[in-house]
C-alpha cells in the first residue's frame, strides 16, 4: 500500500504565500506524476499542477505565475509554492501520485487533503 501525507496547509490573508508539501512512501517501485488538485465548496475537483518524474510541469491558468511545483525525487515528495494567494485560491488541496508499485503495475494514489483558506 501506499500513502500520501500532506502538509502545508492554514489560513493567510490574500496577497500572502503557503508552501505545500505531499511525502509518498509505502510500496514503492517508482513514483512517476505528482500533482495537485483542489476542491472549493460546491465545485468539482480541479487539477492545479502536475509535475513529471522528469521535471516537466503544467499549471492550470489560474495559477501561472503565482503557484510553482517542484518536487525531490530521493525524498518521494512533492511541493506547491503557493504565492499572491487570493480569495478564490480557498479549496482543499490534495495530492495525487501515480505509482509504480511494481514493474508491471501502476496505480493513482490520493492524499488525505489539506485545507487553505485565503481571507481577503
Amino acid at each position: 500500500q501506499v500513502q500520501l501525507v500532506e502538509s502545508g496547509g492554514g489560513l493567510v490573508q490574500a496577497g500572502g504565500s503557503l508552501r505545500l508539501s505531499c511525502a509518498a512512501s509505502g510500496s514503492i517501485f517508482r513514483v512517476n506524476a505528482m500533482g495537485w488538485y483542489r476542491q472549493a465548496p460546491g465545485k468539482s475537483r480541479e487539477l492545479v499542477a502536475v509535475i513529471t518524474s522528469g521535471g516537466s510541469t503544467n499549471y492550470a491558468d489560474s495559477v501561472k505565475g503565482r503557484f510553482t511545483i517542484s518536487r525531490d525525487n530521493a525524498k518521494n515528495t512533492v511541493y506547491l509554492q503557493m504565492n499572491s494567494l487570493k480569495p478564490e485560491d480557498t479549496a482543499v488541496y490534495y495530492c495525487n501520485a501515480q505509482v509504480a508499485v511494481t514493474i508491471l503495475r501502476r496505480e493513482g494514489f490520493w492524499g488525505q487533503g489539506t485545507q487553505v483558506t485565503v481571507s481577503s
